[in-house]
């Protein structure tokens, strides 16, 4: 009988992926290119800082600049006009400060004993020490103070001449910021395919809403609160009410440490010329115009361009007040903010963009 040839035994054929169909990426991958971004971010915490920084300063000063275009004068013009309007108000504003200071140092003497054990009292309870084991030898005790919380916040720019050597670049990028936004703004969107540069202009355009939003808000919230607080300083005798009023008023605005912040200028020149009393009054009123502002202002003026929910936000500044100190918890709103708006106009990064949302 002619013997039955046994097909050779052929592996099961895979279903093919269509050639147009993603491939799916790696969460390894994914893992990988947070971490450099992180690195990125970490490492130059400098250069970022300075240019967001001044992004932000060009987003407040962009109203004036087409203010006075209406009345012909050239961009580079009007940009150099609000930019130098800009520079003499600060000016203004250290040398007004310098005076006050000067005139607080100089009354200084006069309940300088007092301010000493009230600081030393305060030192003695808020600052941490930790106390090594006495070497059995000598009997020497080692004392080290625990890490400076200012170190913290300060962290990232070396020494002061560091730190106004990068400063000293805000106003030339603001300038070229003013002055070159739509070329770079354009040149931006063409930077991405022809099917992706709408999505991107609207993108870009949102971004843009929601940063100058976000500073004009907080600066009628610095006033308001700046406002108030002078005349409550004023009715409570507070030595120089009319300074430290403006200073608490927008210290209030840092986020985490706004409280905190605004607090301590008030009580400071209070103390030694105010009884207990007066100064839990202070400290009452600016624990109820931080509430007020972050409850009823902020809701009602930023609540709707930024449309973060608070676990986002707090998660936020942790993360970026580590990255950067004390600057990461003033631009980790409009960071987060900004990457949420890209977030909503990537279909793959959509989910991310819900999490973040209210």
């Amino acid at each position: 009988m002619p013997t039955e040839e046994v097909p050779a035994f052929a592996p099961p054929t895979l279903p093919k992926m269509a050639s147009g169909a993603p491939r799916p990426r790696h969460w390894a991958l994914n893992v990988l290119g947070i971490a450099v971004l992180f690195a990125l971010c970490y490492y130059g915490q400098v250069v970022l800082v300075v240019v967001l920084t001044s992004i932000l300063i060009a987003f407040i000063l962009a109203p004036a600049v087409d203010l006075l275009m209406r009345f012909r004068l050239p961009r580079a013009l009007a940009a150099a006009v609000v930019l130098l309007l800009l520079l003499a108000f600060l000016a203004g504003v250290v040398s007004f400060s310098y005076s006050q200071a000067a005139r607080l140092v100089a009354d200084l003497p006069k309940y300088a004993d007092k301010l000493r054990s009230e600081v030393m009292r305060f030192r003695e309870r808020a600052e941490s020490l930790q106390v090594l084991s006495p070497q059995q030898e000598t009997g020497i005790v080692n004392v080290r103070p625990a890490t400076d919380w200012t170190d913290l916040l300060s962290r990232g720019f070396g020494s002061v001449g560091q730190a106004m050597f990068a400063a000293s670049f805000v106003p030339f990028l603001v300038y070229f910021m003013l002055t070159w936004q739509h070329h770079v703004r354009s040149a931006t969107v063409m930077l991405f395919p022809m099917e992706n540069r709408n999505t991107a202009w609207v993108t870009l355009g949102l971004i843009s809403s929601m940063i100058r939003s976000f500073m004009v808000g907080n600066v009628l919230i610095g006033l308001l609160l700046g406002a108030a607080s002078t005349v409550f300083f004023w009715m409570l005798n507070v030595p120089f009410f009319y300074f430290v009023g403006f200073i608490s008023g927008f210290l209030s605005l840092v986020p985490y440490l706004g409280l905190v912040l605004a607090l301590a200028p008030p009580i400071f020149v209070s103390i030694g010329r105010l009884e207990s009393p007066d100064i839990l009054t202070i400290a009452v009123i600016v624990f109820a115009l931080h509430l007020f502002a972050l409850n009823i202002l902020y809701p009602k003026l930023l609540g709707n361009r930024l449309q973060l929910n608070p676990l986002a936000v707090t998660i936020a500044l942790l993360l970026w007040a580590w990255l950067w100190g004390g600057v990461g918890l003033v631009l980790a709103i409009p960071i987060t903010a900004a990457m949420k708006i890209i977030f909503d106009h990537v279909e793959a990064l959509k989910p991310y963009g819900v999490w973040l949302g209210e």
